[in-house]
């Protein structure tokens, strides 16, 4: 199965639908608790793509809009994958309050990187990597085209994978292509805080918790970027205790 079919199959019990915000970045959906994505639209003329449904997702269970996540259409299926973090439950006893930069510096160091997705820690990772190549489907300069993974993935001892894969169903592939000694990471916001993930070949996932989800609604809906995102607990979760020296969260 995939990723995506054993995350569906994993949640725990359903939960109403408190809200569906989707903001010109981040996607929020509140139900046992708030799950962010990443907001993606396909390069199409404005107003071209419709979300079915639309004015009545907050009236669906989390469940039915966590389906929603097999979409073809990447802004449903950004609020299929917030539906889906919004139903997890993470045992904070795990989570270390490490962020995804920081856990790249020290597994990196002196390795070689494949980071699948842009990211500003980037500059600060290549000082320290004996090699990183970034893959982007829009690559800026030093940016190689996300077409080179089959090349270079398999070359690398560290791999870190947007959670945003996830989103446009390349996740799979992704992970398939890392070398069975590599340290794979998926990250960033739209990643699942799921054991599940682990089962399919991740060590590490880097993610967000929302711990306020008033802050986290004020700042998505005027537009912020993730530095700018309030009310959010950067977190990292481990397969094996001994990867990451845990803080506790909060």
């Amino acid at each position: 199965m995939t990723i995506l079919d054993d995350l569906l199959q994993s949640l725990p019990d359903d939960a109403p639908v408190r809200s569906v915000t989707v903001g010109a970045h981040w996607t929020l959906v509140c139900s046992r608790r708030c799950g962010l994505a990443s907001t993606l639209m396909a390069d199409r003329p404005h107003g071209h793509a419709r979300v079915r449904d639309v004015g009545h997702l907050h009236l669906k269970t989390a469940r039915e809009l966590a389906e929603y996540a097999r979409s073809q259409d990447l802004l449903e299926a950004s609020i299929g994958v917030a539906a889906i973090n919004s139903l997890l439950e993470v045992d904070r006893k795990i989570a270390a309050e490490l962020n995804a930069a920081d856990v790249l510096t020290e597994r990196g160091r002196g390795r070689k990187v494949a980071l699948v997705g842009h990211f500003p820690f980037i500059p600060a990772l290549r000082r320290v990597a004996e090699e990183l190549w970034v893959l982007e489907q829009h690559p800026s300069e030093g940016e190689l085209p996300a077409e080179k993974a089959d090349e270079l993935v398999p070359q690398a001892d560290v791999v870190a994978i947007t959670g945003t894969a996830l989103i446009n169903h390349s996740l799979d592939t992704l992970m398939g292509l890392a070398r069975a000694d590599a340290v794979v990471t998926v990250l960033g916001p739209s990643t699942p805080l799921s054991p599940v993930l682990f089962g399919h070949g991740a060590a590490l996932l880097s993610g967000a918790l929302v711990i306020d989800e008033a802050a986290a609604l004020r700042t998505i809906t005027q537009g912020a970027v993730l530095p700018q995102v309030e009310g959010l607990r950067l977190v990292t979760v481990a397969r094996e205790a001994a990867i990451v020296q845990p803080r506790k969260v909060r």
